[in-house]
């Protein structure tokens, strides 16, 4: 799975290049939003689920889990 997050980042990171949709300025999605801007929504839509891919399946297990740290007031060590 880790090879796949790491290649769609790869992929993310080229179509990011959106050199196609410099001279467009007439295009409008919707009726109102210019085909760049539009471009640009949903290339920061699909960073955003591709980091909740990586955190979901590429997350260290455990690194989460950490050592219950008591206070020495209450008798506990440190």
């Amino acid at each position: 799975m880790n090879k796949l997050i790491y290649g769609l980042l790869i992929l993310l990171a080229i179509f990011h290049q959106d050199f196609w949709w410099w001279d467009d300025s007439d295009t409008l999605v919707l009726g109102f939003m210019p085909i760049g801007l539009f471009y640009h929504a949903m290339i920061s839509v699909s960073a955003g689920l591709l980091w909740w891919l990586a955190v979901k399946y590429c997350w260290p297990k455990g690194l989460d889990d950490a050592d219950e740290v008591q206070d020495p007031a209450q008798g506990g060590t440190a």
